[in-house]
């Protein structure tokens, strides 16, 4: 896994290698397709599940577990026409998940699928869990099977669209190319997002690239309340909400990570004054058991104000003081959970994009004259370069090292020549003849 370069395929790029610690008796592969309008994982499932279930096995010989859980939301259970816990295999069983939001939330798949409640702060692995996308367990059983490194992506294109695809295009593959190659087009007063409506971020197409976490490319409007909440002003926000917050309580009664039990409470970050934190940074540790996942903000909130904005920015101050929070008592969810969870539908018309879901068409794969891949797309060190300006590879090859420590080594996914932007990327342009 770490040869090949394989990192969480949807997520925020953990080398995957790095998870397979001892002591995990269940693998729990998610494929929960958390966010509106992203099919990126439910292609894969429709057109390659043996190969799903080839990596899946072999993580579970490696890693000696005895089980896994493959994990889909029921919309998705009953497109592939499957049953909840139908067996799939040898030791692998489909469970199906509410059609709620966020279910792909790791913690909250865990305790969905299994019954366990990872202590707050801590790794699945202390449940005895392990976590892998449905993009992953393919990249790996490719590497096993035929010895291939990851050098291309599946990516969801769709938003306010006549049509959403998936396509399979490689690593590096240029944004504004992709959308030239498939005819699409991005009005004025329009942004482009790389990943779901609610976590994504947003990008400029022109300079943009596809990267190893890339799940999909949604282009929406400004207006909408997706694309709003991604230009808040996190201090801004802090000033508002000491003075605006009637302390209602609702964004903690329907924060995720509250609901099972974490010490999490976004009303209590919105009064704490931004002057007092920076002093004593352990006022807001808990800030670091957030998801990101933004209920606080677009649905929970009834003065406008954004509590996710704010522990962003604790987060931001924790980070700089090296701290996070780490429970050691087991916790236990609210009895309420399971009322208060939000419809994945009801999500999707808060966030202004339930008009733009349409179930995507895969259009097979493309390929590019150029690529750029970028020496950090994973968490921890980047990737050392060993090629040199003016160097021609071929597809396949490897063109940079894994750095000390956790880190991954990059392949080139065509062939070319390269050019060779140190400590940032590498450009491989096709020769032509």
């Amino acid at each position: 896994m770490k040869n090949a370069g394989i990192v969480g395929a949807g997520g925020a790029g953990f080398p995957s290698y790095a998870k397979l610690a001892d002591g995990a008796d269940m693998l729990v592969v998610n494929g929960a397709e958390c966010e509106p309008l992203l099919y990126t994982d439910y292609i894969l499932l429709k057109r390659d599940m043996p190969m799903v279930l080839s990596g899946i096995k072999a993580v579970l010989e490696y890693a000696k577990i005895p089980c896994a859980l493959l994990c889909v939301k029921e919309h998705t259970a009953a497109r592939l026409k499957l049953k909840d816990g139908v067996k799939l295999s040898d030791r692998i069983i489909l469970k199906t998940l509410p059609d709620v939001y966020p279910m792909g939330d790791e913690i909250s798949l865990i305790y969905q699928a299994t019954g366990r409640v990872v202590k707050p702060g801590n790794l699945p692995i202390t449940s005895g869990v392990i976590v892998l996308n449905v993009e992953t367990l393919y990249n790996i059983a490719r590497a096993v099977k035929t010895g291939e490194p990851v050098m291309e992506k599946l990516v969801t294109i769709g938003g306010d669209i006549p049509e959403a695809i998936v396509v399979k295009v490689p690593i590096g593959t240029s944004v504004a190319e992709l959308f030239e190659r498939n005819s699409i087009e991005i009005p004025e007063g329009y942004t482009v997002l790389d990943g779901g409506p609610s976590m994504g971020k947003v990008i400029d197409p022109e300079n943009a690239v596809i990267t190893k976490t890339t799940k999909g490319l949604l282009i929406l409007p400004d207006h909408c309340e997706a694309i709003m909440s991604k230009y808040l002003d996190g201090e801004k926000s802090i000033a508002r909400a000491e003075t605006a917050c009637c302390q209602c309580t609702r964004c903690t009664d329907m924060c995720p990570r509250h609901l099972l039990g974490y010490p999490l409470e976004p009303h209590k970050m919105v009064r704490t004054a931004k002057s007092a934190a920076t002093v004593m940074p352990e006022m807001v540790i808990t800030a670091t058991l957030c998801c990101g996942c933004g209920i606080c903000e677009s649905l929970a909130c009834c003065q406008g104000i954004s509590p996710k904005a704010v522990i962003n920015e604790y987060k931001s101050l924790l980070a700089k003081n090296k701290m996070r929070y780490v429970g050691k008592d087991e916790v236990a969810p609210a009895i309420e959970r399971d009322w208060r969870m939000v419809p994945s539908e009801r999500w999707a018309n808060v966030l202004g994009v339930a008009r733009f879901d349409k179930l995507a068409k895969y259009v097979g794969e493309q390929t590019y004259n150029k690529v750029e891949i970028l020496l950090r797309q994973h968490i921890g060190a980047p990737s050392v370069p060993c090629v040199k300006d003016g160097d021609v590879v071929h597809k396949g090859d490897k063109i940079a090292e894994a750095a000390e420590g956790l880190s991954l080594p990059q392949y080139a996914p065509i062939s070319g020549r390269v050019t060779v932007f140190d400590g940032e990327k590498i450009v491989i342009e096709k020769v032509i003849e």
